[in-house]
């Protein structure tokens, strides 16, 4: 019975084959030129090595979207005789549901072989263009192959030579033909690539490179590196990937390819631990007091953030959270620990000032949170203070003003923090709605014995003076400070 099936297949049909994946798992039937006998050269091989570029895409898509029982419409396809010639056919796709994945496809060859252009390649990415690749392919939620990220470093690559740069140039069009939808590579410098592709693809890239290499008369070695993405939020994996990117290619040769996969596990075991002390709430406050420095009366507490036992400021972890994205959750966390703490018997009128980085007022989340945080005990609001930290700029001023005035329609006060040096600028104090200033502790700490920073503090103050905001003093340390600072005008410290 078979056999006869398979008879009736033939009468209506050149060549058939299976497709487990992109991959062909097995082939029988006329090839498309004499000498060509698909049974023995296409099992292993995928589409992108028997198909011609232009209808490559049109073929994923139609098997992409082949339901369990149904046969596809005809699609033209040229399929590559490996000569530089291609020969028309048209394919028809069947998924058989007890079959699995596997999908059983018919060829029928229409005319003759005949000569084709060669494929034009997409040229290799930039680093920029590589996360923008990556951000598209996981955005497409799960419905897309697991990812692995390969860097590779050629030394002896960036040598100025004719011949180098055919081998890169080779090595670099290998690269992208064998990356996801064949546009996903890039050449991140002379000497350094990166692509894209299926986890499940572990074919030696250094063998690639040493392939490029001999065409061309050289002997080069690669040092490679992978990390896989798996089904990672798209926008913590762009963020983790442009991390370990920026972390090899900042410091030359001592942290290329073989240090990429460990740069990028690292990022994500980081991203990993820093979510779960703002899950487990594992962190505490300190609480610094803000006193007027002629009397010393406490003014108000600033809410200090320490992560685990550690007892200094977790500044490595914010950076780090701020770049991944993740920074949002964690201020809104230390509102909530610090409002607790207020609501507490014994802390009576206390006011309190709690960080905000600046990232996380580029969207409506903080604000959001934080005034459904205060909603129940509205009275509390005008306990609160928001200081705006300079560890991240605000990129939107506008829409920072916007949600900083909801907040001060509350009842919450807005400190702008770390002023005098990093990102902040005039137009913070132009743009957004300050009820108090902070000068930096670098223009504090040399204040009494610089005279450029006594007068840039000095200029500052007056300003603030001028526009009605009072002023504080960061890490005052001794009497001394504390003097020079109460004679420059500044009061709170």
């Amino acid at each position: 019975m078979s056999a006869r099936l398979l008879a009736m297949a033939f009468a209506a049909s050149d060549l058939l084959f299976e497709l487990n994946g992109d991959r062909v798992a097995f082939a029988v039937g006329a090839g498309p030129v004499a000498g060509l006998d698909p049974a023995a050269a296409w099992p292993g091989k995928t589409l992108h090595d028997l198909l011609g570029g232009a209808c490559r895409a049109r073929v994923q898509a139609v098997l992409a979207g082949l339901p369990p029982g149904r046969r596809s419409e005809p699609v033209e396809i040229m399929v590559l005789t490996g000569d530089g010639r291609g020969r028309k056919a048209s394919l028809r796709a069947f998924r058989l549901p007890d079959l699995g994945p596997a999908i059983s496809c018919a060829v029928q060859w229409i005319g003759e072989a005949q000569a084709v252009a060669a494929p034009r390649g997409q040229p290799l990415l930039d680093a920029r263009g590589l996360l923008r690749r990556l951000g598209d392919l996981l955005a497409v939620g799960g419905t897309g192959p697991e990812l692995a990220v390969d860097f590779i470093e050629v030394p002896g690559l960036a040598a100025a030579d004719e011949r180098n740069r055919r081998a890169g140039e080779r090595f670099g069009g290998r690269l992208q033909s064998i990356s996801v939808g064949a546009e996903s590579a890039a050449r991140l410098g002379p000497d350094r690539f990166a692509l894209m592709r299926k986890s499940a693809d572990v074919a030696s890239l250094a063998d690639e490179v040493r392939a490029a290499a001999a065409a061309e008369g050289l002997d080069l070695s690669a040092v490679t590196s992978r990390a896989d993405i798996g089904d990672a939020d798209a926008a913590l994996a762009v963020r983790t990937l442009r991390l370990a990117l920026d972390d090899c290619l900042r410091d030359g040769a001592a942290a290329g390819g073989g240090r990429f996969g460990e740069h990028l596990r690292r990022a994500v075991q980081d991203a990993d631990a820093f979510r779960a002390i703002v899950r487990d709430r594992r962190f505490s406050l300190v609480w610094q007091p803000i006193v007027a420095l002629d009397t010393r009366a406490v003014h108000h507490f600033e809410a200090l953030a320490r992560l685990g036992k550690d007892t200094t400021a977790p500044t490595g972890s914010i950076g780090m959270a701020e770049e991944l994205g993740l920074i949002q959750g964690f201020d809104l966390a230390v509102a909530e620990k610090a409002l607790a703490q207020l609501r507490r018997p014994g802390f009576g009128l206390t006011r309190a000032a709690i960080n905000v980085s600046g990232a996380s007022l580029a969207s409506d989340g903080y604000v959001d949170g934080l005034l459904k945080m205060t909603s129940a005990v509205p009275e509390l609001r005008k306990r609160l203070m928001v200081e705006i930290t300079e560890t991240a700029a605000v990129a939107d001023l506008d829409s920072a003003d916007r949600r900083l005035r909801a907040l001060r329609e509350a009842g919450i006060r807005i400190c702008l923090d770390d002023y005098g040096v990093g990102a902040a600028s005039l137009s913070y104090l132009r743009k957004l709605p300050v009820d108090l200033l902070k000068l930096d502790g670098d223009l504090v700490r040399d204040i009494g014995g610089d005279a450029k920073v006594r007068a840039m503090a000095t200029h500052l103050v007056d300003l603030c003076r001028e526009l009605g905001i009072p002023t504080i003093a960061e890490m005052i340390e001794t009497e001394a400070q504390a003097a020079a600072v109460l004679a420059g005008g500044i009061r709170l410290g």
